[in-house]
């Protein structure tokens, strides 16, 4: 992947323009907190590309927001036009949902390396994902501001898990390989277009803070999550009818509107 076209622009959108060599944990807590997780165009039929040129104007010039794996490239790109990282793709097989449903690789994240050691970098999970860079091996449990994850062994795979309401929760797994080029594009495509998608049925919207883990589903109904930092998932059902003034006002996704056939419409979603 080349370099990004601005990384200036990138680091203001993500809040760091006045830094001027950020390291990975700085810059990767300053997109997972300040990027939202959306699906939007899969869900308008919008062909989703991961061209970088169209990560960048998608993510930092028009300022929305995307699912993982254009928020993990987009990152994947600025660390690589930093330096000194040596960033590689992985494929995972998101494991929360009903027991016995498809595990797709539909997830993207990142493995890491730079002078400090090995990470698994993800800013690409929604409201429930990790802050930080997490140590890339077994046996290490890592602190995020009062969050808590680890990495642990389930056969081939490494099973990322995070600590919620009282317990260890499978997030997702991976064989910890490279993900080639061409096996990325096909399963983007498939997240993105295949009329079975999640991405397509339905609207995810998730966005994370140092306190808060928040996230909106919207299919049948709309159902809002939140986690305070330490307490118990809160889960409330709200009126479609309030969802786009919540997707303004408390995951900064401005101009969605109700269309007459009760679907959720992103205006901007026509120029992606």
């Amino acid at each position: 992947m080349p370099p990004l076209t601005s990384l200036q622009a990138y680091l203001d959108r993500i809040g760091l323009g006045g830094r001027a060599d950020p390291g990975l944990a700085e810059v990767h807590r300053a997109h997972a907190t300040g990027i939202s997780f959306e699906n939007f165009d899969p869900f308008s039929g919008t062909p989703v590309s991961l061209e970088l040129a169209d990560l960048e104007d998608k993510i930092v010039t028009r300022r929305r927001g995307g699912y993982c794996f254009e928020h993990n490239l987009l990152l994947k790109a600025a660390l690589e036009s930093l330096g000194g990282m040596e960033v590689t793709p992985m494929l995972a097989r998101v494991r929360l949902g009903p027991e016995g449903s498809p595990r797709p690789l539909n997830h993207l994240l990142l493995r890491v390396m730079d002078r400090d050691g090995t990470w698994l970098a993800d800013v690409g999970f929604g409201g429930g994902g990790l802050l930080d860079p997490l140590p890339f091996g077994t046996g290490t449990e890592s602190e995020q501001s009062g969050w808590r994850y680890r990495l642990v062994e389930d056969g081939p795979e490494l099973v990322l898990q995070a600590f919620q309401d009282g317990g260890w929760t499978d997030m997702y797994g991976f064989v910890p390989e490279p993900a080639e080029p061409v096996d990325i594009e096909v399963n983007n495509w498939y997240t993105a277009t295949h009329p079975g998608s999640s991405f397509v049925t339905g609207v995810m919207a998730g966005l994370r803070s140092a306190d808060r883990c928040l996230s909106l589903f919207v299919y049948e109904q709309a159902v809002l999550v939140e986690r305070p930092v330490g307490g118990a998932s809160a889960v409330t059902e709200v009126p479609l009818e309030d969802v786009p003034a919540i997707l303004a006002d408390r995951f900064g996704i401005p101009g969605v509107t109700l269309g007459d056939d009760r679907r959720l419409i992103l205006e901007a979603a026509d120029d992606a």
